[in-house]
């Protein structure tokens, strides 16, 4: 085994011991990423020579005993989380060339932990996307096969993961990014209770959605790195201050005593590919076997969470977009006739045509005579929404189901039909729309190949009970041991 193949988990033993040193480690995953990166595009910006510094800390604060949990851990971020010092582009043209003058809380949090940061991966730009094909520097491709998409936003983070180009990374979710590139590449994917994780230094796309979470190699690992991520932060007002209880320590190798919840809205949606519905078909008769209950539950409003997701995150997006102008940050238009000609300019030429496409939807349903209709009518299904996981919380524990309704599809098969591509998020808008975690396991593989995830969601704040249901299933299962061939 390469150094590069070791979970988080295994890296700590290891480095605990000193059977490792984090510079080997690093140096390890920093030619994985040398040797293929450049088939699969998972990163913007790789950080060797900090990167490299950084491990050399950490391997002096482990001869010190001052170990932390992520200490000299190799670990990537999406880029569209704030990192003093280094580029954040947000995969967009007019962020191209912007360092921030600060980090984001979750940045400081790995940095106080000693955690190596080994690059920016890429990502659908401005986090609008469910395939990372909405990259301004190109789509990232899925480890399993070259020619599929690996999901989106976090689609960079994931196939970095999957290909072993860092031990673990960090997502953002807004409507699925983190659990649906988790299932496409057969990895696990956390996307944290609203406010669990504070979002200082987010960039923001949808402030009422957008929440930070890990992307790891294994269960147990996302629960180590969650619980270096979360907790109270005054900074972002959202931030809840809540205890944050031992994630790891939530695994079991059995349910005994759990009831999960199956939305039948969810496992009998049209469109579900046959492959995914076996797949989580027979990940629900493992749970049992674990000592589950299963019962039915009805999420009624399922029909609505597309259309109302579609019109609060764009516009968010439009009233979040509205700071990049030319004027104060990021890119600027020289050739403009007047300031408005320059704003127009600015912005033509840095979004793409997926974020344009998201603020004009916004722009126009938060304009005068609109709102009601649109803005207004969507924040009333969002309350209906969460109003139904309250009622299905009252049933069950936790809720299983698809993270995606096909496994990954071919790069450009829907590109020019983005309601096609709105579609492929059914499954994973709602948690964000009502606030919830959620996390995607691996569960199984298509004919081709190609990996499937299940999808665990639970009430606000209970991560561990996440962690717990996908934990014991993991343990039961191989899927998660299977890795591509490049």
């Amino acid at each position: 085994m390469q150094p590069y193949e070791l979970t988080i988990a295994e890296a700590r033993k290891m480095l605990d011991r000193k059977e490792i040193s984090s510079v080997e480690l690093t140096r390890s995953v920093l030619d994985r990423i040398d040797s293929i990166d450049e088939k699969v595009n998972a990163f913007l910006t790789v950080s060797e020579e900090s990167a490299l510094a950084e491990a050399e800390a950490a391997d002096r604060a482990i001869a010190a005993g001052t170990i932390k949990p992520l200490t000299g851990i190799p670990l990537g971020v999406k880029d569209v989380i704030c990192t003093e010092g280094i580029r954040t582009t947000c995969a967009s043209k007019i962020l191209e060339n912007f360092v921030p003058p600060y980090s984001a809380a979750v940045i400081e949090k790995l940095k106080s932990q000693n955690t190596v940061l080994v690059g920016k991966t890429n990502m659908d730009e401005f986090a609008m996307g469910s395939s990372n094909e909405h990259s301004a520097f190109g789509p990232t491709r899925n480890p399993w096969d070259l020619s599929r998409i690996p999901g989106g936003s976090s689609g960079g983070s994931a196939s970095a993961v999957a290909a072993d180009m860092c031990l673990g990374a960090l997502g953002s979710d807004t409507g699925g990014s983190i659990r649906q590139p988790a299932s496409h590449c057969g990895i696990v994917g956390l996307k944290p209770t609203y406010g669990r994780v504070s979002r200082f230094g987010l960039v923001a796309f949808a402030s009422s959605l957008d929440q930070i979470g890990p992307l790891a190699k294994s269960v147990e690992d996302c629960a180590i790195f969650l619980n270096v991520l979360a907790g109270h932060d005054k900074r972002d007002s959202t931030s809840v201050p809540e205890p944050v209880p031992d994630y790891p320590a939530a695994i079991t190798p059995d349910l005994g005593g759990v009831t999960l919840g199956l939305p039948k809205e969810y496992l009998q949606a049209e469109g579900t590919d046959p492959e995914v519905g076996r797949a989580v078909a027979g990940a629900i008769q493992t749970l049992e076997g674990l000592g589950a209950r299963c019962v039915e539950v009805s999420l009624p409003m399922t029909e609505y969470v597309v259309a109302a997701y579609y019109v609060i995150a764009p516009c968010e997006a439009s009233s979040n977009l509205a700071r990049y102008d030319g004027v104060k940050y990021g890119a600027r238009a020289n050739d403009a006739e007047d300031l408005m000609d320059m704003y127009r300019k600015t912005r033509s030429r840095g979004f793409g045509p997926e974020v344009q496409r998201r603020i004009i939807i916004g722009t126009y349903s938060l304009s005068a005579g609109y709102y009601d209709a649109y803005y207004g009518k969507a924040s009333q299904v969002r309350t209906r929404i969460m109003e139904d996981f309250r009622r299905a919380f009252t049933t069950c524990d936790a809720l299983v189901c698809p993270v995606a309704p096909t496994p990954a599809f071919p790069i450009g098969e829907k590109t020019d039909d983005p309601l096609t591509m709105y579609l492929s998020d059914i499954f994973t808008l709602s948690a964000n729309l009502a606030g919830i975690p959620g996390l995607s396991v691996p569960c199984g593989f298509s004919t081709e190949g190609l990996p499937i995830g299940l999808q665990v969601l639970a009430p606000y704040f209970k991560e561990e009970t996440l962690i717990r249901v996908a934990g014991a299933f993991e343990k039961a299962t191989e899927f998660h041991r299977k890795k591509p061939e490049i």
